[in-house]
């Protein structure tokens, strides 16, 4: 069984990576580095200010933070656990994939994916009700773990750990933030 997924996930990295062209490698390259959100985070961030207040918006911050640290240390602890080698550095297939960018690190699971998705996950749970179309934030997370396939430096179900446990995070931390809100920040 084990096998067969594992075949599965190969297959679908393969077809999926394989979709790419040299015309978009920059445009995903520019996509999977983290630096280049900035001002989407920024922006985010001005329109929850405006909509919350600066209190409230330090305080989701303080959460993410929290939220993001301990996402990025599970994920390194999967990854040092099952050193799964990423798609670029597996000598199985890199001679049937596209190769764009190389990492050394670990495959198992995405620290993208599951950062990105906690903390949609979060900000979803936390903001809903403030903003009418704020289930669009999922396309950044879906984007972002896309580019990391394309790249060849990760498995779908890398990317689909990374986003179940992302979620599960982001839960949990919105659970913990809902019952020390009123503590701290009434209202």
């Amino acid at each position: 069984m084990l096998e067969k997924i594992k075949e599965l996930d190969i297959n679908l990295l393969v077809y999926l990576n394989g979709l790419g062209s040299e015309k978009y490698d920059k445009f995903w390259i520019f996509i999977t580095d983290q630096l280049h959100w900035t001002p989407f985070f920024l922006l985010l961030f001005y329109f929850i200010y405006r909509r919350i207040g600066g209190k409230q918006t330090l305080y989701i911050l303080l959460f993410v933070a929290v939220l993001i640290a301990f996402t990025d240390q599970t994920t390194n602890l999967f990854k040092h656990t099952f050193q799964r080698l990423r798609p670029c550095n597996n000598p199985d297939i890199k001679s049937v994939m596209r190769i764009v960018m190389v990492r050394n690190s670990y495959s198992f699971f995405s620290g993208h994916a599951a950062n990105t998705m906690a903390v949609a996950t979060f900000l979803y749970l936390v903001l809903k009700r403030h903003f009418k179309y704020f289930g669009l934030l999922f396309l950044w997370p879906l984007i972002f773990a896309y580019s990391r396939i394309y790249l060849g430096l990760h498995y779908p179900g890398d990317i689909l750990t990374g986003y179940f446990f992302g979620a599960l995070f982001g839960f949990l931390i919105f659970l913990a933030y809902r019952r020390l809100k009123p503590q701290y920040f009434p209202g």
